[in-house]
């Protein structure tokens, strides 16, 4: 069970650093309902997350086992074409960042941010989680990796539940903070999302590549 949850935790990272989740949750803590609607946004991303490993899991649970010490040709096109997708996403992502001089632009969705209600900031939670094309690549690879290990249920729950406490991190530990330490959070609050505004091109960028070239790594590694 140890070597799976190391084998995961590259993936949970690379959901959990995910910059304009962390800035919509951080939006939605500034304002005037920030409690309501930031609880409701932390279920969604949990609950997408959790929908999205559980699916993947089951269904690389079909796949044939192969022998630890043989090559495994299957799990490695997988992975290479795991890698593939996100190097495709990391350059995509880099020519779309902001030229010299210009400021980030954000999605327009975020505007009407403030207007939000619980249920509705749930939604907004649960589709950057599960139906974002980086979070779905990583839990594949997350998915593939927990379901071919061929592991007792009891050792899949706490795998799973390791990554998706990790994965999720990042939305929890604001909404967790807010509501434990009220408006003196709220300072570091502002000044967190207006630094992951201007970076966020930048670290979607080197947290894909170096994702998508391990996967590619130990895709070749598996033949």
């Amino acid at each position: 069970m140890v070597p799976v949850i190391g084998e995961v935790l590259p993936y949970a990272l690379g959901i959990a650093i995910s910059p304009i989740p962390i800035i919509a949750v951080i939006l939605l803590l500034l304002s005037p309902r920030a409690r309501a609607t930031s609880v409701g946004f932390m279920f969604g991303w949990l609950v997408g997350i959790v929908v999205a490993i559980l699916v993947f899991t089951a269904l690389s649970s079909i796949i044939p086992q192969a022998d630890p010490d043989a090559s495994n040709p299957i799990g490695g096109v997988i992975k290479l074409l795991l890698g593939a997708a996100l190097l495709f996403l990391a350059v995509r992502q880099w020519m779309g960042r902001p030229k010299e001089g210009e400021h980030a632009k954000l999605p327009k969705w975020m505007s009407s941010i403030d207007s939000l209600t619980a249920g509705r900031a749930f939604v907004l939670g649960f589709v950057l989680a599960a139906v974002n094309p980086k979070n779905l690549i990583l839990a594949i690879g997350a998915g593939y990796t927990i379901g071919a290990a061929g592991l007792p249920i009891g050792s899949i729950v706490i795998v799973i539940l390791v990554f998706v406490v990790l994965a999720a991190s990042t939305v929890l530990i604001p909404v967790l903070g807010l509501l434990i330490a009220g408006d003196r959070a709220r300072a570091a609050l502002a000044s967190t999302r207006v630094w992951l505004v201007d970076n966020n091109a930048t670290i979607m960028t080197v947290v894909l590549l170096v994702l998508g070239i391990a996967l590619i790594g130990k895709g070749i590694g598996s033949f």
